[in-house]
């Protein structure tokens, strides 16, 4: 067999020169995790493993064997009838399993045979993992980065948009953990990743960007919903530049009101999600905060949120954690509305060109 072995060190290194990477455990398993851009192609799938295993373990590994084989032999068949029948011979995957190598390896061999130039990852998807751990530290420290601050409600997110459209380099944590970073954060039927894929995701987009441009990011905390932001990044966004956006507080409760349109719709939902304030807030105003919504006086309810729970606590946060906050430039939008903030950010773009202006109005 003619199949190159390489470490996932150069496996990640060479990732752009394969025609495709392909995961050959099982559904699961990919989910939790994966290489970047990585394909699915189960030698066993989730039933399959977990049938082939027991019977490894409880009746006779030798018989298991035979039995997993065959059932790898067919998915084989099923994956190249269903992908590769008109692949040229040009075609040069990357293919990984999770430590040992059988998996990927069962593939690798008929993939060979057919006459394709194969390589695999040693150590599997265990040893990318150890990669990914070792190298997030070096790509979150060796960019600059520019941290987009302002109370909730002022558009950050918003913002970081507009500035990727004009583009700028942006990581937008919130979007890569499917969570608003807050305790009403959590988007309705949009589970979190694994926190081993979100750090993929992270690794993924820092590697990606050029150390000649700054990176916006927002003034995230350590957590985004039940995710942990990687602690090198943390250091390195807490000691960076800041920018305050700021936004007049009824902008702020209109933008809330749609960027949490849920709530609106499903005044319900809203009210659980404020039982998570009750040990801040106390019983009672929670409470009077779930009748008011339920009378559908929604907006004053947002509107006390920010001016009772989520400023005060933001300025304070902001005061401890970010070093450079006390200097941030000031970004005073007049709206809420992309226009705005496209004008906005093209501003921001030019701030790194003119070192000594201290704060950009939006028009």
């Amino acid at each position: 067999m003619s199949v190159q072995v390489i470490s996932a060190t150069q496996a990640v290194a060479r990732l752009s020169t394969f025609s495709a990477v392909i995961d050959a455990r099982s559904e699961a398993e990919f989910s939790l995790d994966h290489l970047p851009g990585a394909l699915n192609w189960p030698t066993l799938n989730d039933e399959e493993r977990q049938r082939i295993g027991t019977m490894y373990v409880q009746e006779n590994p030798f018989e298991a064997k035979k039995r997993g084989a065959a059932i790898a032999a067919r998915n084989i068949a099923v994956h190249i009838e269903r992908e590769l029948l008109t692949a040229p011979k040009s075609w040069q995957p990357l293919l990984y399993c999770w430590r040992g190598g059988k998996r990927s390896g069962a593939l690798a061999l008929v993939l060979d045979q057919i006459g394709f130039k194969v390589t695999l990852v040693e150590g599997g998807y265990k040893a990318y993992r150890a990669a990914v751990l070792a190298d997030l530290p070096v790509q979150a420290q060796r960019h600059r980065y520019q941290v987009v601050c302002g109370p909730t409600g002022s558009g950050k997110t918003r913002l970081l948009g507009a500035l990727a459209l004009a583009g700028a380099q942006v990581l937008d944590l919130e979007a890569l953990a499917c969570h608003r970073a807050s305790v009403l954060g959590a988007i309705p039927d949009l589970p979190q990743p694994s926190q081993k894929h979100f750090d993929t995701l992270v690794w993924d987009a820092l590697r990606c960007f050029d150390t000649e441009r700054p990176v916006f990011i927002e003034s995230e905390s350590k957590k985004v919903g039940n995710l942990t932001v990687p602690p090198d990044l943390i250091a390195a966004m807490r000691a960076s530049p800041c920018l305050d956006l700021q936004l007049p507080l009824e902008e702020r409760v209109a933008l809330l009101l749609e960027d949490y349109n849920c709530f609106v719709q499903h005044p319900t939902l809203f009210c659980e999600r404020l039982d998570a304030l009750k040990e801040l807030r106390g019983k009672s105003v929670v409470d009077a905060w779930k009748a008011q919504i339920h009378a559908g006086q929604t907006e004053q309810v947002v509107r006390e949120l920010l001016s009772l729970h989520y400023d005060p606590g933001y300025a304070d946060s902001m005061r401890r954690n970010f070093f450079q906050y006390a200097k941030a430039r000031p970004l005073v939008a007049t709206d809420r509305h992309g226009a705005t903030l496209v004008g906005l950010a093209a501003q921001i773009r030019a701030l790194f060109d003119r070192p000594n202006d201290n704060t950009f109005i939006a028009p």
